[in-house]
């Protein structure tokens, strides 16, 4: 299916990307709170999609705490449009067919 991205598809990666196409960027634990996951889960999530160039970390200091900062890229926003996209094409052809 045409915009069905593998990358995107994992449920916390959705979530993930859901998130960071509504702001500038979000901080990890906004992140985890909202996915639901480890740290460590939320970490493989967010390197896979830095791997694919839809995401980008950075890591700041904060009251002597190094925090870390994502944000979704131009390709990460495009990806994930063109991906919703193409769920709601599969969607309402399952209701199309459904009503049949």
């Amino acid at each position: 299916m045409s915009g069905f991205d593998p990358v995107i598809h994992p449920p916390a990666r959705l979530q993930i990307m859901a998130v960071l196409t509504e702001v500038q960027d979000a901080e990890f634990a906004l992140l985890r709170t909202t996915t639901q996951v480890s740290d460590s889960v939320l970490s493989k999530h967010l390197s896979a999609l830095v791997d694919a160039g839809y995401v980008s970390l950075r890591k700041a200091s904060s009251d002597g705490r190094s925090r870390t900062w994502a944000a979704a890229t131009r390709a990460g926003r495009k990806a994930f449009a063109a991906h919703v996209t193409a769920l709601t094409t599969l969607a309402r052809l399952t209701e199309r067919l459904a009503a049949e």
